[in-house]
């Protein structure tokens, strides 16, 4: 089946609420989020299964046109409308039918769109800038900030929430985001600028890069203008601050890419509730069977089962508390702590068992200072929510 979306004013007229103005005194740095609400011209490919590839508008690069591949599923009973999800991969993916198919089979819609210039079979004549570090941090002028990597993709999926907001089969109002690595970052930035979506969860991906990441020998690597001029654009700690969907934050104690200071002070950015799941020593890959993100989304976008509502930790004299309310009974809880220093990617954690009573969970702390600790606790789904880490120091006496 082939079908062509018109990239003309009437058929913008007809998505109606899916071009919604920035907010007032928001940053939208260098996008025209106007232009991307704009449902992109689309040529629809062959169908297999639940999915079908599709190839869209994208933004000009060096001056030529772009197209962006992805993948469309949809669930295989009924006929909507459907929540929808757009999926973003992380560095060194692709456009991922599996994980397209995943959502599909959970009754929603989908989009999985590549963002490094290829096809299901290769790089694009017409595909924009590759996925590579180079790409990524080059140095630019102002008039070349449309030509980086970042300005693409952050492009691709707020165009891509266009073209899926568009299908008569889409529930417009029931659209969320999640990513993986890269792909959480770009969802970092996508939620702070992108009104319409309802729900977002980006796994490992974080902002202030430029100060804990895998990539600081780049940043330190810069001149300070150079750094300034990236960090200002591309940085998702610019744009945590607009997001107004609930959110989950998920990673590991030990993540290689995003350490967990980097981590914190991005979540920290945001001004509404977020959800935490910081799981010891969680492996780091294209991962998209997580229970926490699927409950998640579809405790908001289907009504479902919410994950539990754990509080941050109170310590006072050495005995951390914490309390919880879960619709789904929890099945443990459990502190987490390392008295290592140094690099957050090479410190040890432990685990121990904490009390539970009554949604009151408490542990008493190690002697050993400095110490850094956080809460857990895991409902009869598996699926895990945390504390914010708290960090202790010697001179705090607790």
């Amino acid at each position: 089946m082939k079908r062509s979306i018109l990239f003309l004013s009437i058929a913008f007229a007809l998505v109606g609420g899916c071009a919604t103005a920035p907010r007032a005194n928001h940053f939208t740095g260098p996008w025209d989020l106007k232009a991307l609400h704009v449902v992109p011209a689309a040529t629809w490919g062959k169908q297999t299964n639940l999915t079908q590839e599709v190839y869209y508008e994208g933004e000009p690069f060096q001056g030529q046109p772009t197209r962006i591949f992805a993948y469309y599923a949809r669930p295989a009973k009924g006929s909507g409308p459907f929540p929808a999800m757009l999926l973003v991969h992380g560095g060194g993916g692709k456009a991922f039918r599996e994980w397209a198919e995943h959502w599909a089979q959970r009754g929603y819609v989908a989009l999985a769109m590549d963002l490094a210039g290829h096809g299901p079979d290769g790089p694009l004549p017409e595909g924009g800038p590759d996925q590579n570090d180079q790409n990524k941090f080059r140095d630019f002028t102002g008039s070349e900030v449309n030509q980086m990597w970042s300005y693409h993709a952050v492009a691709a999926v707020i165009r891509g929430h266009s073209l899926l907001a568009s299908q008569k089969e889409v529930d417009r109002n029931r659209i969320g985001i999640t990513g993986i690595s890269w792909g959480g970052y770009l969802t970092c930035i996508v939620a702070g600028l992108d009104d319409r979506l309802k729900v977002a969860v980006p796994v490992y991906g974080c902002g202030f890069l430029h100060q804990n990441s895998a990539w600081r020998p780049r940043f330190e690597s810069m001149s300070e203008a150079q750094r300034h001029r990236w960090v200002h654009a591309f940085d998702p700690s610019r744009y945590l601050s607009g997001v107004r969907c609930p959110i989950l934050f998920l990673n590991g104690s030990n993540d290689f890419a995003y350490p967990l200071d980097s981590y914190q002070k991005s979540y920290q950015q945001i001004k509404g509730p977020i959800t935490l799941s910081v799981k010891v020593r969680l492996r780091h890959g294209h991962i998209w069977t997580f229970g926490e993100v699927d409950y998640f989304v579809d405790g908001v976008l289907k009504g479902g089962e919410p994950l539990p509502n754990l509080k941050p930790m109170n310590i006072n004299d050495g005995l951390a508390t914490t309390t919880f309310y879960s619709k789904v009974p929890v099945t443990k809880a459990e502190l987490n702590y390392t008295i290592d220093v140094g690099e957050w990617q090479k410190r040890s954690w432990k685990t121990v068992p904490a009390e539970m009573t009554n949604g009151r969970v408490t542990a008493r702390l190690p002697t050993g200072r400095p110490l850094v600790c956080y809460f857990s606790v895991t409902d009869r789904r598996e699926t895990t929510v945390s504390t914010p880490h708290v960090e202790l120091s010697t001179r705090t006496g607790n």
